[in-house]
């Protein structure tokens, strides 16, 4: 049964950020979650409050007339109050003019349960292709 939490969670996340449901997204973060986007966007990981991770999504996705976020293969380790679930991932946008920008990869979740439920701690996302301009 843990094991559906963990996925649903992760699930979560990608649905919510689809929907553009931004109160909803925050709850799936604990209070601090590393966020590694360096595959795709150079730089470092950052540590970020759920808060700022929604405004820098809202801001980001925003630009973009819809967001399709699909995971799939969830592979998930289960230890104590933590887990570890990696997912593929294929994230499909569309721009105003209606072309597409498609990236997919892998995710890796690393989560902790709390009394309510599972929370992201950290989220490593691994571009392996786009098509597209982004």
């Amino acid at each position: 049964m843990e094991r559906l939490h963990v996925v649903d969670t992760c699930t979560r996340m990608a649905w919510h950020a689809d929907q553009c449901e931004w109160d909803e997204l925050a709850e799936v973060f604990a209070d601090q979650v590393t966020l590694d986007c360096t595959s795709l966007n150079g730089g470092e990981p950052v540590t970020l409050t759920p808060a700022r991770i929604v405004d820098g999504w809202r801001t980001g996705l925003g630009v973009y007339t819809a967001t399709q976020h699909l995971l799939t293969n969830h592979l998930v380790d289960l230890d104590g109050a933590g887990a570890v679930c990696t997912a593929a991932f294929q994230a499909t946008h569309r721009k105003t003019d209606d072309s597409l920008w498609t990236l997919g990869g892998s995710y890796r979740f690393d989560l902790l349960r709390k009394d309510d439920g599972w929370r992201i701690t950290g989220v490593v996302m691994t571009v392996v292709w786009s098509e597209g301009e982004r």
